[in-house]
């Protein structure tokens, strides 16, 4: 197999870059961007997958409301129920850019796949992402029959991922935790050389190849402020003890600069005892479960996700 960067996505980024919404890098310009090679992203798909039916909701959790997307894969109620957190750097994303990710989830993993709408920094910085998603998770844990899961992309990665520890910490079982691409550890905000150091892909593909380093230390001066980044809130791999977390389906892209945090965590994990699957797609960049028409590797790539949640919600 060739190691070599997707030639697709790199032509890819190259007219992405080159989106009039570029050019704005203020957050709402990083907000407009993100929609637009969203949508964009969307259209190139030959066959997408299609769910029987979706509606807007707002769950009436014990911490507030908090507003949702529900996609369901098929007329009769599905047996199990994933929620799902979108990535965008705690700043951008939303339902709109992650609604094929979720349909996706939905008809291949045949579950529900319940997409929560969390505040996004800098209007609401740390722990605001995590409260709405713990709170939206632990509703629907207890109004939702049948197995349980978890997953989000990116920084959405790392919502589960935290999530998943906080799960276990009050109880709550889950069936599993996907993980594509997650941030897993924040501490020093990408700007300290030693914990830099730990992960050699934050040296390797800090730019060139979408997500770039520089980026990264934005959205954290955003989300998280200084002093805060050791949080298993928003650095699960800091967390004390990982052992007797739900089980986890992992992926990592060879070209992203988080690709060794990512594994990192999936070792971490496996050293604690918990079951894990990581699937490490070495030609692949930071976003590419959203690169299905764009890359016949990422559309591979995206569907074995599914095919991975899938196996964890029918494992229990």
């Amino acid at each position: 197999m060739s190691t070599g960067f997707d030639p697709a996505i790199a032509e890819w980024l190259r007219r992405r870059d080159a989106d009039t919404t570029a050019a704005d890098t203020s957050v709402e310009g990083a907000r407009r961007h993100s929609l637009a090679v969203n949508e964009r992203s969307l259209a190139l798909l030959p066959d997408p997958p299609v769910p029987f039916a979706e509606h807007a909701a707002v769950l009436e959790t014990a911490s507030g409301p908090v507003r949702v997307l529900v996609v369901e894969p098929a007329p009769r109620p599905a047996e199990g129920a994933v929620v799902f957190f979108h990535g965008g750097g705690w700043i951008a994303g939303d339902l709109r850019t992650h609604r094929q990710h979720m349909r996706r989830l939905a008809v291949e993993a045949g579950a529900a796949v319940i997409g929560v709408d969390y505040r996004l920094a800098p209007g609401h910085p740390f722990p605001a992402a995590f409260d709405d998603c713990l709170a939206a998770t632990l509703h629907l844990a207890e109004t939702r029959p049948g197995p349980f899961a978890v997953a989000g992309d990116s920084a959405g990665g790392q919502l589960a991922a935290s999530v998943a520890l906080a799960c276990r910490d009050r109880g709550v079982p889950l069936a599993g935790q996907l993980l594509v691409v997650p941030v897993t550890d924040v501490t020093g905000g990408y700007a300290d050389p030693h914990v830099n150091a730990l992960y050699p892909s934050r040296a390797e593909r800090a730019e060139g190849y979408g997500l770039t380093m520089a980026g990264m230390r934005w959205f954290t001066e955003l989300y998280d402020p200084p002093g805060r980044g050791d949080d298993w809130r928003v650095s699960p791999l800091r967390a004390a003890d990982l052992s007797g977390v739900a089980p986890a389906a992992i992926h990592t892209g060879g070209f992203d600069p988080l690709r060794d945090e990512g594994n990192a965590y999936a070792a971490a994990l496996n050293t604690a005892g918990v079951p894990v699957v990581h699937r490490e797609w070495p030609t692949l960049n930071h976003g590419f479960f959203g690169l299905g028409g764009v890359s016949a590797t990422a559309g591979q790539a995206a569907r074995q996700a599914a095919a991975d949640l899938r196996t964890l919600l029918s494992s229990r």
